[in-house]
C-alpha cells in the first residue's frame, strides 16, 4: 500500500493530477484517493493554492468570452449601420437628383388631393386643400 500511496502522492503534488484523474488511472475510488492526500501536511495548501489558481483561470476565461461576444455584437452592429448608411446615402442621392415628376405621376402620388370631373375628363385639385405653387391645379386625362 506504501507503494500506491507514493504513486499517489507523486501523481497530485508533482504532475499535479486532480483527484478524479488519479482515482481512473489507478481504478480506485476518489475517495480512497481524497484520504491518502489528507493525511499529507501539504495537501491542504496546495488545495488553497488551486482553488485561487482556477477562480484566476476562470475570470480569465469569462473575460475572453464577454470580449468575443462584445467584439461579435459590434461587428454586426456595425454592419447594419454600414447597410443603413449606404440605403440613406442611395436615397439621398436619389432625392437630390433634379427630376422632375410627370403629372400623372404626382396625381397617383397624391391620390386623395385630387377629384376626377367627368364633363372635362380631367383631374382637378381640391382647392379646399390649399394647392401649393409646384403641385399642378388640373390634370388632363387622355383616353384612347
Amino acid at each position: 500500500m506504501s507503494n500506491r500511496k507514493n504513486e499517489i502522492i507523486n501523481m497530485y503534488f508533482v504532475k499535479k493530477m486532480k483527484p478524479v484523474c488519479i482515482a481512473k488511472k489507478l481504478n480506485i475510488s476518489k475517495s480512497a484517493v481524497t484520504q491518502v492526500l489528507q493525511k499529507d501536511e501539504r495537501y491542504v495548501k496546495t488545495k488553497k493554492d488551486r482553488i485561487i489558481q482556477n477562480q484566476k483561470q476562470h475570470k480569465e476565461k469569462t473575460k475572453k468570452y464577454i470580449k468575443n461576444v462584445r467584439k461579435i455584437t459590434q461587428f454586426k452592429n456595425s454592419a447594419e449601420d454600414l447597410i443603413l448608411k449606404n440605403m440613406h446615402n442611395q436615397a439621398s442621392a436619389e432625392l437630390s437628383q433634379h427630376k422632375t415628376m410627370s403629372n400623372i405621376a404626382f396625381r397617383n402620388w397624391n391620390k386623395s388631393a385630387y377629384s376626377y370631373n367627368e364633363r372635362k375628363r380631367r383631374y382637378e385639385f381640391k382647392e379646399e386643400l390649399g394647392r401649393s405653387y409646384g403641385a399642378p391645379k388640373y390634370i388632363k386625362v387622355e383616353v384612347l
